[in-house]
């Protein structure tokens, strides 16, 4: 029977009779190595369309996962957290190790590896190999970039290279799905093949002797069962480890004073941890390399090196990073609002539609301003969020995504991160849950978690309608100095803010309830390559799907909850009062009652007896109590304070920052005593505090769904108000003494 190979993105009904019907075992591939080493697109080019996001059986962090079938044998891919060694320093480094090895309730170990190598750096990549060969699983190579190897001179002996490994070696080149029917096949046969474990690396006598006096000596402590041997020769090795601090957790303190008296042996011997475990394996690397792979003697610079004399200058990279985040901002601002516009027009015009179609009451606020308005929400997000992950997909996969963090590493080190965090933080400034959702490309768990923490106080592109508002309405029209218009000045500093306040909180932060470890940030400089479309297009896909799955649920449901705090308790004396007055009116003031009832009933609503209840927590921030209802109204997404206000001027609900009406209504707001509700310090006091403040449904639940845990978006959300209003009090207590 003639090989053959299919995806189960076929339906089973269409899988040729000369293949045997899809077995009901499904075989488990973990797919796993270094960092840009084209372990991505190979696992997108194996999977297909049948990969997803989600938590492999067992483990709490994200990882894909994706399906395929080889001469009927169902295969369940999972593409590992990219790793240069299996040696975890921090918990979530754990996963590949717990995975591998079959640790864990629920987690079922993989019945082959898929160890991916870059042909052009097999020297580095081996050492990954070496460890994975140990843990005793079936194991296939996937070699990787060969097409460039090729051209730089290098050639590996494949035959000899299986030999030498005792495992299947199959270039590809995933891009263009070279290799892909052979890979197929060799994980088939690895997978039913009966594996016998061999050992490749001779590590000292001293050193294996005492891994085999653990090993007897552990299955006694608390009655456990023995520990696989892999994990005692790391945790020999991998002195302060996650793998110490989680088997120390599990049996004892006991288990870490046997570890450590090894360990002192091990030194008085000549032979120190973790030092030999590098000498031996790239002893048998330098071994392996010289037997199996001819390189030149001379490398000749490539076009990535000549680019990288540009891009990585300290002078000239800069200025290439600065005009490539400014397109990607302008882009990711400019591209979506188009279509994000055209999305409001038609939920506002389906929402119209529908409420003409039903009868005034709470079924028809609910379908409308609930439902209809809650999903218009959820929606208008997806065209950043799908234009912000193809930009960083190209940005990744042509490689220069590296060479960014490169350059502001140095700058983002000096406040406790990396420089991975420095794009998620830009891209907040047009949308905190595509900026929150990028922190993916950090690898560092706890710089990751602080880049979350901070990424909401970049002012967003919701809060700019606030601003404008606010601005050009209290800020007087001229200039600072004769050069500077004051509303321009006034704009950036509320940009400023939260800019500048990022980086001591991201400091805070890591030295408090992110401490830990610094981490070494290792990065690797890919050569740069045509990104593939085929991942750039699946990224926008996935990601903007993910946001509507996940986060979408959540914010339809505030935003419904807000609502239903703004329509009830429907006060009768409310509707009586406006169908009397309806009654003798004109048709001209009927249309304004519709927006004066719609104001009255907001202010006898659960939302507008809450604005009165917390008047006197407000006032000392120089607002009153429609200033705080509207800012309550506003917490699910900042930009509703606009129609909220609109709302309680009797102006009607569709108001913009550009109403001329809404400015004149807030401009004509007066104290019982005759004092203007709004002056240019409490048009201040607001802006700072909707720049400081996480009002937004959508980056809560983002966080939430990014961390895994409640417990962030909670604290994100208490600090930030927190900050939020302190620092309003501290602009109009002070600006008002001094005007």
């Amino acid at each position: 029977m003639a090989a053959a190979a299919a995806s189960s993105a076929r339906p089973s009904s269409a899988v040729p009779a000369s293949v045997s019907p899809v077995s009901e075992r499904r075989h488990v591939v973990a797919v796993i190595g270094n960092p840009n080493t084209g372990k991505t697109t190979l696992f997108n080019a194996l999977t297909g369309l049948t990969q997803h996001t989600g938590n492999y059986p067992g483990v709490t962090v994200e990882s894909a996962v994706g399906e395929f079938t080889v001469e009927g044998t169902h295969f369940l891919a999972v593409d590992l957290p990219g790793t240069y060694s299996l040696a975890p320093r921090a918990p979530d480094e754990m996963i590949a190790v717990k995975v591998l090895l079959g640790l864990g309730e629920g987690v079922q170990a993989p019945d082959v590896v898929l160890c991916v190598l870059d042909a052009t750096n097999l020297d580095r990549n081996l050492y990954l190999l070496t460890q994975v060969l140990e843990i005793g699983r079936p194991v296939v190579v996937a070699l990787t970039m060969s097409d460039l190897a090729h051209k730089l001179g290098i050639i590996i002996d494949i035959a000899e290279l299986e030999k030498r490994l005792g495992v299947s070696v199959v270039p590809v080149q995933a891009n263009k799905r070279i290799g892909l029917p052979a890979l197929r096949q060799a994980l088939n046969k690895a997978a039913r093949a009966p594996h016998h474990f061999r050992s490749l690396i001779g590590f000292p006598t001293a050193f294996t002797h005492e891994v085999d006096t653990l090993a007897q000596s552990f299955p006694q402590t608390n009655g456990h069962s023995p520990l696989p041997r892999f994990l005692i020769e790391r945790l020999l090795i991998d002195a302060g480890g996650s793998i110490e601090a989680e088997l120390t957790q599990q049996w004892g303190a006991g288990i870490r004073a046997q570890t450590e008296a090894a360990r002192a042996r091990l030194a008085e011997a000549g032979v120190p941890v973790p030092q030999v475990e590098v000498d031996s394996r790239y002893h048998w690397i330098t071994q392996l390399v010289e037997t199996t792979i001819r390189q030149p003697l001379t490398t000749a610079q490539t076009w990535t090196d000549r680019i990288d004399q540009v891009v990585t200058h300290k002078v000239w990279g800069l200025a290439v990073f600065l005009v490539t985040m400014a397109i990607t901002f302008q882009t990711i601002f400019s591209w979506a609002v188009p279509v994000m516009d055209g999305i409001d027009a038609l939920f506002k015009a389906v929402g119209t539609r529908v409420g003409d179609l039903l009868s005034e009451g709470p079924l028809r606020s609910l379908v409308v301003d609930g439902l209809i308005g809650g999903v218009g929400a959820v929606i208008v997000f997806v065209p950043q969020i799908a234009i912000l992950f193809g930009l960083i997909a190209l940005l990744e996969d042509s490689g220069y995504m590296a060479r960014a963090a490169f350059l502001m590493d140095r700058v983002m080190a000096s406040f406790g991160l990396s420089g991975r965090s420095f794009i998620p933080l830009l891209s907040s400034f047009a949308c905190a849950v595509p900026g929150i959702m990028s922190t993916r490309s950090i690898d560092n768990r706890r710089d990751r978690i602080a880049t979350i923490l901070i990424a909401p106080l970049m002012s967003c592109s919701a809060r700019l309608p606030v601003y404008v508002l606010l601005i050009s309405a209290f800020i007087p029209a001229r200039t600072v100095w004769g050069i500077v218009g004051l509303q321009g000045l006034t704009l950036f500093a509320m940009y400023l803010i939260g800019l500048t306040l990022a980086p001591p909180i991201a400091f805070v932060l890591k030295r408090t309830i992110l401490h830990g470890e610094p981490v070494p940030f290792l990065l690797e400089l890919p050569p740069f390559k045509v990104p593939a479309w085929r991942v750039v297009l699946f990224r926008m896909y996935d990601r903007s799907w993910a946001f509507l799955r996940r986060a979408g649920t959540i914010i339809l449901a505030t935003t419904v909850l807000v609502w239903a705090l703004s329509y009830y308790p429907n006060q009768n004396r409310v509707t009586e009062e406006f169908q009397a007055r309806r009654a003798t009116a004109s048709a001209e003031e009927r249309a304004h009652l519709d927006s004066e009832e719609a104001g009255a009933r907001l202010r006898e609503s659960f939302l507008g007896q809450a604005g009165r209840l917390i008047e006197p927590i407000v006032q000392p921030l120089g607002w009153d109590w429609k200033i705080g209802m509207a800012t309550l109204a506003s917490f699910p997404a900042r930009e509703v304070i606009i129609a909220a206000l609109g709302t309680i001027y009797n102006l009607g609900s569709d108001q913009k920052e550009g109403s001329v009406e809404l400015r004149g209504a807030m401009q004509a707001e007066r104290w019982p005593d005759g004092r203007p509700v709004y002056t240019p310090v409490v048009a201040l006091s607001l802006m700072v505090f909707f720049a400081l403040c996480c009002q937004c449904g959508a980056t809560l639940a983002t966080i939430k769904r990014e961390t895994g845990s409640w417990g962030y978006a909670v604290f994100t959300f208490t600090y930030m108000t927190g900050l939020a209003y302190l620092g309003a009090l501290a602009v109009y207590q002070i600006g008002s003494r001094l005007v």
